[in-house]
């Protein structure tokens, strides 16, 4: 079934309910429908061609979910951008993916960006007004591109994922068997993470259940609570570190919130800070583990397993999924190794790199670079990134555990483990942490003395008011170890922060 069918039946189906909200403005479902067909047939009549790729840089909003959508219709190639990347970014992925146009919010975040046609907002707004009317139906072969997506870059620079329309249906099924099954009309979805990134993957799911979506155009903890109220939300998707933000406000102790059931993913989460939230909010938690090869869907940890501390679930149930040693072979169960799966959500290659291609996937299996474990009764464990391992005095070090032990002291919000380069240990266990003023850098490494093995704990731990992170939220550690070692290099301290 092709993406835009999608929009058309819930247009049919459900017709004048709210579909979308974005502060005053409220789309309906014939609405949305109708405005992806003019701006599909719109952007046909500029002269793109079915299976060129288009750049969209938009923030959260109403408008980014019809450029989505019109582009599905049309067999265009959507390239999402993220609002929050740099100039040098956004230019780096157009180039890479040979894109022949580019829509954007007129923000001047397009600025220096060569590409053939570009259409600002007030641009893409007389499109869709004046686009021509009826239906937009551009069938593509279900394993054509649909979309190029991109790796988070933190090994090297970002790669271009070819997702297609296969693939987006398996991801759609997915959640709709295994992590949010209760979507259902009445319900309300507040979109508070970036829709360029995990966010927009519940989009589909909540639009075919009939589900009214809310939307933040970017996302603040007293916010994100004002609008939950406000809109009576019951399901949203969460990052680690918003969450964290979220249970840091004042606000929270006397809202009146109602959610059913929270997801969070694209990074791991502290146990500690999922014991607070539970306490908080109910059971209503659910976990979703994936990657760009893998879009958001690999293993599921639904609210009645969240016992399972530190587990990130069974594998969705169209999924396979196992742990392989160095030889691509599968481990005992309980041992360590890379986490491999397969299965119809898998994209179809990097764009123009076969060799990396060739590299992820092997006899079949994609090869996420994590190392994880497997229980007796079939949970699986991420213990960190393959190549964020440091290695102390000989022993395996994973900064992921580590972390944890941080995030649980009181006040720390953020946290970062790094290997410094030593001597005597070779790596040289380095934490950096940010949360609450006041934070003693020694009370902090003794916190962690108490509950880690002498080789695992932090040898040194500084505070900085921020961390750096991804536009989707993602600790850098890789920046975290650069800035570091930078100070250290010119024997200058590390601006906190910066």
């Amino acid at each position: 079934m092709q993406i835009g069918e999608y929009i058309r039946r819930a247009g049919a189906m459900f017709g004048e309910a709210p579909a979308l909200t974005e502060g005053a403005r409220t789309l309906s479902f014939r609405a949305l429908d109708e405005a992806t067909d003019r701006l599909g047939n719109a952007l046909l009549v500029e002269g793109f061609e079915p299976g060129d790729r288009v750049g969209v840089l938009l923030p959260n909003g109403i408008d980014c979910l019809i450029a989505y959508y019109a582009l599905a219709k049309c067999g265009l190639v959507r390239v999402s951008l993220n609002v929050r990347e740099t100039a040098a970014d956004h230019r780096y992925k157009l180039g890479d993916s040979g894109a022949r146009g580019l829509i954007h919010d007129g923000s001047g975040s397009a600025d220096g960006i060569d590409v053939e046609l570009v259409y600002d907002l007030d641009a893409l707004r007389r499109l869709i007004d004046d686009g021509p009317p009826g239906a937009c139906r551009v069938d593509r072969d279900l394993e054509a591109p649909f979309r190029l997506g991109f790796t988070g870059g933190t090994t090297g620079a970002p790669k271009a994922v070819t997702l297609t329309t296969l693939g987006e249906t398996a991801e759609l099924s997915a959640f709709l068997m295994d992590l949010v099954p209760d979507l259902a009309p009445g319900d309300r979805f507040l979109h508070a993470a970036p829709i360029a990134h995990a966010s927009g993957a519940f989009f589909l799911p909540s639009l075919v259940r009939g589900v009214h979506q809310w939307i933040m155009p970017h996302f603040d903890a007293a916010g994100f609570i004002a609008m939950a109220a406000q809109g009576q939300a019951t399901h949203t998707f969460l990052v680690p570190t918003m969450l964290a933000m979220i249970m840091e406000e004042p606000a929270l102790e006397t809202a009146t919130l109602r959610f059913k059931r929270i997801c969070y993913g694209a990074s791991p989460i502290a146990p500690s800070l999922l014991e607070r939230a539970m306490d908080r909010f109910g059971p209503v938690f659910a976990q979703t583990y994936g990657q760009a090869e893998s879009p958001m869907v690999i293993t599921c940890l639904g609210p009645e397993d969240h016992d399972r501390v530190g587990s990130c679930g069974r594998p969705y149930t169209t999924v396979d999924v196992a742990i392989f040693n160095d030889d691509d072979m599968p481990v005992p169960t309980g041992e360590r190794g890379e986490i491999v799966c397969r299965g119809t959500q898998l994209m179809a290659r990097y764009w123009n790199r076969p060799e990396e291609t060739a590299k992820a996937f092997r006899n079949g299996w994609l090869h996420t670079g994590d190392i994880g474990r497997m229980d007796e009764d079939g949970f699986f464990y991420i213990l960190d990134r393959k190549n964020d391992m440091l290695i102390s005095g000989g022993y395996n070090v994973y900064p992921r555990e580590i972390e944890d032990v941080l995030l649980a002291y009181e006040g720390v919000v953020e946290a970062a483990v790094v290997g410094l380069p030593d001597e005597k240990w070779g790596d040289r266990v380095h934490a950096v942490v940010a949360g609450r003023p006041g934070l003693d850098p020694e009370a902090v490494r003794l916190f962690c003395r108490e509950r880690l093995a002498g080789y695992k704990c932090p040898k040194s731990v500084e505070i900085w008011d921020t961390l750096p992170k991804s536009g989707a939220g993602k600790l850098l550690r890789r920046a975290v170890r650069d800035r570091v070692i930078a100070a250290a290099a010119t024997e200058a301290p590390v601006q906190p922060g910066n």
